[in-house]
């Protein structure tokens, strides 16, 4: 039954006209989100109707209070919501760089949501210095516009299914793209698909609740092996224009073509995607609920797929703080959104799994942690500036990895949840959780139980479980 289900939904998504006169079809709006530090502008770009719906309509409604935007689609009619997300997006960390106090710049976003069947008006909403969501922009939507595109999803992509439990809309639905793998390396992007499923589903609570995910994948072969690396000189025009160096941050991988992502994605029933990018040079990225991105041969390939993929899937907040980073710091110390970060050393936001009698904030060793650190950044950067060879930062990275387990494994409060200053890339006034987890260091320690709890109310929130 489950082939014969997937066969049925890679003929829909290929060929629109014969989808059954109920089916529910996925409405995609475009539009340029625009600005600078000190003000943004939203405009509308195109509506395009995609494949079938591959959510539960039972579940339209998100309740979890992530993101720093915030999207719904009401009823013109009686003003009733009928579909609602949390979100980030590339605009919302570019706002926060330098670059953004002395220049302009527009993205491309899009909103997805099942297709209404009256005029419905979409409202973003972002939050403003209180943490409270403010509408930023409105737009009518409706679906007798005859400019809505309706040819149909990508007819050039080739859809496979790495892992699927069952109906698109009765689980979660990842998709796998690959970028700069040219026609001759499909078996390799094939391989690659495969060993990072595996690798998501062997860490909790992604382990525990593998059945709940479809896991899919698309074949975009490139011109060219690789994709971009700006800083390196390498200039790639790959599938999906991944490129390294995204906002002047050497290892950070993002695609700015966001038309382009979202075309090639739409043969694909999806909520989630990570691009894996055929390069070996350490990095990746994560914005929540747009994509992740992953080198796919470096030797922390791993670490930093299950990493950025925290950030996409359940908002989870960077909790180091000693590398560098390409937004300004904090000038307030707002209480954040994110589930794993708080400026409350009392940690009211996770105190139900705050064990009676750990200390707040919590005891670590803070100072020791900092300065290897400052050893470490400063022979990262020397191996950057040197353009010396990827396996003498990969060495550089296993050393660290041994130093921070050894430090990091031990002391009191080691396997508590608790308080512990240095989060949010600021040293002082912000709190993670653990001791140590991977939203902190490279360790393999896993993700610690906050962050566990948050990515399973993030599954519970496309597919229901015990």
């Amino acid at each position: 039954m489950a082939g014969r289900q997937r066969i049925a939904w890679i003929l829909l998504a290929l060929a629109p006209a014969a989808y059954a006169a109920d089916a529910v079809r996925t409405l995609r709006l475009d539009y340029y989100h625009s600005g600078d530090a000190r003000e943004e502008h939203f405009a509308l770009d195109e509506l395009v109707l995609e494949g079938p719906w591959p959510g539960d309509p039972a579940q339209a409604i998100d309740d979890t209070n992530l993101g720093k935007y915030y999207f719904q689609v009401l009823d013109r009619s009686t003003n009733r919501v009928l579909y609602s997300r949390g979100f980030a997006s590339i605009y919302g960390e570019w706002e926060a760089t330098e670059e953004a106090r002395t220049v302009s710049r527009a993205f491309s976003e899009s909103l997805r949501f099942p297709m209404p069947e009256h005029p419905v008006q979409v409202v973003i909403k972002k939050r403003d210095r209180r943490n409270a969501f403010r509408e930023a922009w409105s737009v009518l939507v409706d679906p007798a516009d005859p400019s809505i595109d309706r040819s149909g999803s990508s007819k050039s992509s080739k859809l496979w299914a790495v892992i699927e439990n069952g109906e698109p809309r009765r689980k979660v639905d990842l998709l796998l793209m690959g970028d700069g793998y040219t026609s001759v390396e499909m078996e390799k992007w094939h391989q690659d698909a495969r060993r990072l499923a595996d690798t998501l589903f062997a860490v909790s609570p992604f382990k525990e609740h593998r059945d709940a995910f479809n896991v899919w994948a698309i074949d975009t072969p490139s011109e060219e092996t690789g994709v971009a690396r700006l800083s390196d000189r390498v200039y790639r025009r790959s599938a999906l224009r991944a490129r390294y160096d995204a906002f002047g941050s050497e290892r950070y991988v993002l695609t700015f073509d966001n038309k382009r992502l979202r075309e090639l994605a739409s043969a694909a029933p999806y909520e989630f995607i990570e691009i894996v990018v055929n390069d070996r040079k350490y990095g990746g990225g994560g914005i929540f609920n747009l994509y992740a991105t992953v080198s796919a041969d470096n030797a922390f390939t791993p670490y930093v797929f299950v990493h950025e993929f925290g950030h996409h899937f359940a908002g989870l907040a960077d909790e180091y703080y000693t590398s560098d980073v390409a937004y300004d710091p904090a000038q307030e110390r707002l209480e954040p959104w994110e589930p794993n970060a708080t400026a409350d050393s009392q940690a009211a936001k996770w105190k139900g799994l705050i064990e009676a009698g750990t200390p707040l904030p919590t005891p670590w060793p803070k100072q020791d942690f900092e300065a290897m650190q400052k050893e470490v950044q400063a022979r990262r950067r020397k191996i950057r500036a040197e353009h010396r060879p990827e396996a003498e930062m990969e060495a550089l990275f296993r050393e660290e990895r041994e130093k921070t387990t050894r430090l990091l494994r031990a002391g009191p409060w080691a396997q508590r949840v608790g308080a512990f200053e240095g989060a949010m890339y600021e040293a002082r006034g912000y709190y993670r959780p653990a001791q140590d987890c991977i939203m902190f260091t490279r360790d393999e320690v896993g993700f610690c139980a906050v962050c566990r709890r948050a990515i399973e109310r993030v599954i519970r929130l496309y597919t229901p479980f015990e």
